[in-house]
């Protein structure tokens, strides 16, 4: 049996080594693995205080943005990498819970400032030491420069990301259009 080359996944030749794209496929499955486990952390955060993850995103996206005045939705939606309408609604669960308050914001009578309720706060001084012991692990040996690159890579991807999401949506919708073929157009072999 002849060896497979597969084609190149990227047609980026600055991101080809020894000839192969093995180094960026591997980056690739590095970067969503990193992603998971960076997303199980959060979960088991979220666990440890009774929340959902997205809720657990909301309460540390608001313990630290929210300053001396509070903070807005849109700006934390931005911060948390949430849609405004789903921060909305998990403002107003942890709002049930006693976690978080919200108020009017007397420059901006459109919008809100949500911050911490006083149980807010201790549920967040709770969780502080779990999750800086877990980042002390998460991130031993990574450099200042490494996280700022790679804080670079990620911003790039995510601005990246709305054209590529959009070419392979075009893509998978064509795939999903073409016929299928039938049955009885089919050999009988495959008919089984």
């Amino acid at each position: 049996m002849s060896q497979y080359e597969p084609s190149y996944t990227t047609s980026r030749e600055d991101f080809l080594k020894d000839g192969t794209d093995q180094l960026f496929r591997e980056a690739i499955y590095t970067l969503v693995l990193s992603v998971e486990r960076l997303l199980k952390c959060r979960s088991s955060f979220a666990r440890i205080l009774g929340l959902t993850s997205s809720q657990f995103a909301v309460l540390m996206g608001v313990a630290s943005q929210q300053g001396t005045g509070g903070v807005t939705i849109k700006d934390l939606a931005e911060h948390v990498a949430l849609a405004s309408t789903h921060v909305t609604t998990e403002i107003g669960r942890l709002e049930a819970k006693g976690l978080l308050v919200k108020r009017s914001n007397e420059s901006d009578r459109r919008s809100v400032l949500v911050s911490l309720s006083p149980r807010g706060v201790k549920e967040i001084e709770r969780i502080t030491p779990t999750v800086r012991e877990t980042n002390d692990m998460l991130f031993r040996d990574v450099t200042l420069r490494g996280l700022i690159n790679s804080h670079v890579v990620a911003k790039q991807i995510v601005a990246n990301s709305d054209e590529a999401l959009s070419h392979v949506r075009r893509v998978a919708a064509k795939a999903s259009r073409k016929p299928q073929p039938e049955a009885s157009a089919l050999p009988d072999a495959a008919i089984l």
